[in-house]
């Protein structure tokens, strides 16, 4: 039962308690206590004794993975939380948003599942799906007898008996579920319902066995079980939060690993609040877990490339610079986060529509409050936290009144002394703000979303399989380090898959993209680890096996920012294993 908090009777203005709670948090992440809610939760690294901490502050600690702990508190009381030699850092929950709205040929699966090549079908290995539910009626994830191949749905949405060890959802198992088929009245026995159709797709692709199409729509692992958790706020119909994100990865793993079942965990979600280091709290979570069990995490890289939402310059000392950007119609709330190096001295200013200014901000005024008809708008300057050198400046504006009206708004930076001088700003992804709200001048580089920017995670960008292209909105990586670029592209254009409510549709976008290679890790993992072939056959190794397989065009030098080492190939994947597993001696094992 989830404890309240009680109200501990403070009062506040929103201004003066943003200034009290700014130090030692990302400034991005300051919004979001910002909200009516008196409880909040927190992402904590600790050491020591962290349950003694919350019982003391009146909260609620869950420890998701050895160091790192949810915290839920009376917002008030955040401050406190510093006091403690226990917490090492705090970081608050940022809203994630899904990427996106026969290729099984393309990627080389049907020659691996043939019954006269591999015959793989990802029978023994657990198909985990983090999104928006699944269609639990639909005959694709069914076997031929009519019963479910779902093990678990965890719908974080809904408010009844969580999974042991949690505080808020339900969660129905494999029995439930069959007995929700056999109803006449399925939805009152398992009332989770994938009310996007996102999920569903997703686990179509990625597992589908295409029942409902006599085996004609089918996806990649046919047989692989089914983990699916439908993530949200707690209580609520919503995009879910970074902390729902943490809890599902700890949620598969712990299921994965009580089944001795080895896992492959598709999260196609994505934002760009954080500097896309892969150092916040979140992404250094998924790569810490990431390397629990046997796991591979696969993520797109999103579809910001074409969105004009990344802006990436340089600025010398005394130089001053104006940036561009417009703002479309209808929104309510926006921000702009600026990442820059804390060696780097400068100030800022935002001219909005009507030709009002936010005045210059500087390191002097930390946080400012600007208010104007309609809106009000609050500006943080950061600073580096012990994990990353870098600086954050973020704005974040929300309407009082009507929603924005649509126009130019300029952005000044005026430098002062400059060591380095690259900087780069970020506006919300398409799926908060849509195509009307971009960059005169952007760039489509360092667009991956996070967290795919998060370290040894599979990440997936996406290309049309018809002409060989990339796609247009396929998140890119950078164009100077390889450590931050995609590790393999695959279909992600007009993609058929399962529909919520039966049948198929058609799907375009980078989470369309990544199930096709959690599927191929699924069929790899069972030729690996239930056969006994590669008993390691999981998280870096097997990464490593899909970028040696992949494909490449001999006009393109790889790796790349927008393909990364290639487009999936799993059928030479395979080939690749075979000829290191047939090498001599399972010599790999001795490295």
């Amino acid at each position: 039962m989830q404890k309240k908090i009680k109200n501990s009777g403070f009062s506040r203005t929103k201004e003066l308690f943003a200034t009290e709670i700014t130090n030692g948090f990302e400034f991005a992440e300051v919004l979001d206590l910002l909200e009516d809610e008196n409880e909040i939760e927190v992402i904590v690294k600790f050491n020591g004794d962290i349950e003694r901490v919350a019982a003391e502050l009146d909260a609620e600690a869950e420890i998701i993975y050895l160091n790192y702990a949810i915290i839920t508190i009376d917002k008030t009381r955040i401050g406190l939380l510093n006091t403690y030699s226990e917490v090492e850092h705090i970081e608050l929950p940022k809203n994630l948003y899904f990427n996106g709205p026969s290729n099984l040929i393309s990627t080389c699966v049907t020659s691996v599942q043939r019954t006269d090549g591999f015959n793989l079908s990802g029978r023994g290995v657990i198909v985990a799906i983090i999104d928006s539910g699944i269609d639990y009626m639909h005959p694709d994830f069914q076997n031929n007898d009519g019963t479910s191949r779902i093990l678990f749905i965890w719908d974080q949405t809904l408010q009844g008996t969580p999974p042991f060890g949690f505080y808020g959802g339900v969660e129905y198992n494999n029995q439930q579920i069959n007995n929700a088929i056999e109803s006449a009245n399925p939805r009152q026995i398992v009332p989770s319902v994938d009310t996007n159709g996102h999920g569903t797709a997703v686990a179509g692709i990625a597992a589908g066995n295409g029942r409902a199409s006599d085996g004609v729509n089918r996806g990649v692992a046919t047989e692989a079980d089914i983990i699916a958790v439908k993530v949200g706020y707690r209580g609520y119909e919503s995009f879910a939060r970074s902390t729902e994100l943490m809890r599902a990865l700890k949620y598969v793993i712990d299921k994965a690993r009580r089944f001795n079942k080895p896992v492959c965990i598709n999260m196609s979600f994505g934002m760009n609040n954080g500097s896309h280091q892969g150092d916040s709290l979140f992404e250094t979570f998924i790569t810490a877990i990431s390397t629990n069990w046997k796991s591979a995490i696969v993520i797109p890289t999103g579809n910001e490339s074409s969105a004009g939402h990344h802006y990436q310059g340089r600025i010398s000392s005394n130089e001053v610079q104006e940036i561009e950007f417009f703002v479309g119609p209808g929104l309510e709330t926006s921000y702009l986060s600026i990442w820059k190096n804390f060696a780097d001295n400068f100030s800022v200013e935002m001219i909005f529509p009507d030709g009002s200014s936010t005045g210059v901000v500087g390191v002097e005024s930390q946080t400012k409050t600007i208010r104007r008809p309609g809106f009000t708008t609050n500006i943080f300057y950061g600073q580096p936290s012990h994990y990353s050198t870098a600086q954050e400046i973020f704005f974040v504006s929300n309407v009082t009144g009507e929603p924005f009206f649509p126009g130019i708004v300029k952005l000044r930076i005026i430098a002062q002394q400059i060591v380095d001088g690259n900087y780069n700003i970020w506006l919300p992804t398409l799926e908060e703000v849509t195509e009307q709200t971009f960059f005169a001048n952007p760039s489509i580089y360092n667009t991956m979303t996070i967290p795919a920017t998060a370290a040894k995670v599979v990440r997936v960008a996406g290309y049309n399989d018809r002409v060989g292209n990339i796609a247009v909105f396929s998140g890119r990586g950078s164009v100077d380090d390889i450590n931050h670029i995609p590790d393999i592209a695959a279909p992600a254009v007009n993609i058929l898959s399962t529909r919520s409510g039966g049948g198929y549709d058609t799907f375009t976008g980078t989470s369309v993209a990544a199930p096709f290679v959690t599927g191929a890790a699924a069929l790899m993992m069972q030729w690996g680890i239930i056969q006994n072939n590669d008993p390691f056959l999981y998280g870096e190794r097997l990464r490593a096996f899909l970028r040696l397989g992949a494909q490449r065009r001999p006009d393109i030098v790889y790796p790349n920012a927008s393909f990364g080492y290639g487009t999936l190939c799993l059928y030479d994947t395979m080939q690749y294993l075979v000829e290191y597993r047939l090498g001599g001696d399972y010599f790999w094992l001795q490295i």
